[in-house]
């Protein structure tokens, strides 16, 4: 699994009157350290961590070190493809193989589970949680974006993409934000979708990884440079990585702070 594709990223914290050319290691101001050895993570926007270990528990963290929650059986359904932590009282594990989604609480015990072939649901590379706290998914067997409840009952969905589009997108990535639905597809982009499926704009930024959207601007990561696009303005801007991040197996970065997933645990930096 390409870890960096898993893991979504938010970067309210940069200011995007920063030139390229300005921008200097000062930047960053390293906080701390989570030592251990994990194989993803999530942050929430109350700064709660969420950390997959390599013994394969999902360990729940305050930012001041304090366990929340544990929940020891992530291998149930295989290899955890996402973990959606939109809404911080419910928790989604998306296991795409399996096509099974995992509804934890806010300690991290099971709500409920999802199987999306008991569905007649088959092909689904993504999911994430809606506006109302129901769950967004692109179903690639009939090619059309629909919303689903926790118990797996359909809600709505859009058109046939193929009646829509000449070449129809594979998205690897859903985001619900400010009253719309963005899918990204890295090798032809954005589609931008209203609440109610219909399809509004297209956006080719292409080869991102890490992609996220915020209130006002789209963020991903291109060959250690971070492009930053502002939906209002419709300017695109580039901001090249410092060095002294270093190598990273992930990186995500909210609410004025960078995490960096390494080899031996999670770095956390303060944004200046």
């Amino acid at each position: 699994m390409n870890k960096l594709k898993t893991i979504l990223f938010s970067l309210l914290c940069l200011s995007a009157s920063v030139a390229i050319n300005a921008q200097t290691d000062s930047t960053f101001t390293f906080l701390k350290t989570i030592k251990g050895n994990y194989t993803d993570f999530n942050v929430d926007n109350l700064d709660n961590l969420y950390l997959i270990t390599a013994g394969n528990q999902l360990k729940k963290i305050r930012s001041n070190g304090d366990s929340v929650g544990i929940f020891n059986d992530v291998k149930r359904y295989g290899t955890v493809s996402s973990i959606d932590v939109t809404n911080p009282l419910k928790i989604l594990l998306y296991y795409k193989n399996f096509a099974t989604v995992v509804v934890l609480d806010r300690f991290l015990n099971i709500r409920n589970t999802i199987n999306f072939r008991k569905k007649n649901i088959f092909s689904v590379q993504t999911i994430a949680t809606s506006y109302d706290n129901n769950i967004w998914l692109f179903d690639e067997q009939d090619y059309k974006l629909k919303k689903i409840d926790e118990e797996g009952k359909q809600l709505q969905e859009s058109t046939d993409f193929r009646m829509l589009f000449d070449s129809v997108p594979s998205p690897t990535q859903l985001t619900d934000k400010e009253n719309f639905i963005y899918l990204y597809d890295a090798e032809k982009g954005f589609y931008i979708f209203d609440y109610y499926g219909s399809f509004k704009n297209r956006l080719p930024f292409s080869g991102w990884n890490n992609v996220a959207v915020s209130e006002k601007n789209m963020y991903g990561f291109k060959n250690n440079t971070l492009y930053s696009y502002e939906l209002n303005s419709l300017t695109l801007k580039e901001y090249q990585l410092p060095s002294l991040l270093g190598d990273y197996v992930a990186i995500k970065a909210v609410n004025g702070k960078i995490y960096l997933l390494k080899d031996d645990g999670i770095y956390i930096y303060q944004v200046k």
